[in-house]
């Protein structure tokens, strides 16, 4: 009787780590046929949503960082623009709406692999909830926004540079801070916050 499951072969695929023709790096080819299994870094997308002078933070229900507030944010989908992909992250943390006017920042975590791409955003209405990833979900004063708290050092910077902005309608997208790469704990960054995830 044929096999008819949908399980990979062990010896089928990308199997052998060597740098292909043509390239520099090293990869997972397939021996038998050439194909060239290219990892490439995640893109986070998301924003820094506000309404009336407050800040949406999201309390995260998902690891990594449960527990801790972050901004509306995740992984980009196949197939889809960046910001489509962070409206789709606001609706599934906040159950929110919101309107994007300019791309706030663009962040390199070189340690997980990751470019985030960061908007600046207001609400159509304030209406908020937790959506399946979030604990819960609130529109804080500057104030009142728990820094001690925040899930990654890319919130802070975010909201930092959304600061630092202020009301403006042209501005340069921001990037790391100097010598920031997002990694956490003594002498690597900013060691309030952990970076790993969106």
């Amino acid at each position: 009787m044929a096999d008819t499951t949908d399980e990979p072969s062990p010896t089928a695929g990308p199997r052998v780590n060597r740098i292909p023709e043509g390239d520099n790096q090293l990869r997972l080819v397939c021996p038998d046929c050439g194909f060239i299994n290219y990892e490439n870094p995640k893109i986070v997308v998301g924003s820094v949503v506000t309404w009336d002078g407050k800040v949406l933070l999201c309390k995260r229900a998902i690891n990594p960082r449960r527990g801790y507030w972050t901004i509306p944010a995740g992984y980009l989908e196949l197939n889809e623009t960046a910001v489509d992909g962070a409206q789709r992250e606001a609706r599934e943390e906040a159950c929110v709406d919101i309107e994007i006017d300019a791309l706030l920042a663009v962040y390199n975590v070189p340690r997980i692999s990751q470019v985030q791409l960061i908007y600046r955003a207001r609400l159509l209405s304030p209406d908020y909830a937790a959506g399946e990833e979030s604990l819960a979900v609130d529109l804080f004063d500057w104030s009142d926004i728990p820094w001690s708290n925040l899930a990654f050092p890319s919130v802070t910077w975010a909201l930092r540079h959304f600061q630092e902005i202020g009301d403006a309608t042209a501005f340069n997208p921001f990037g790391n801070p100097l010598g920031e790469l997002g990694d956490y704990g003594p002498g690597g960054g900013d060691s309030s916050d952990a970076a790993s995830g969106s």
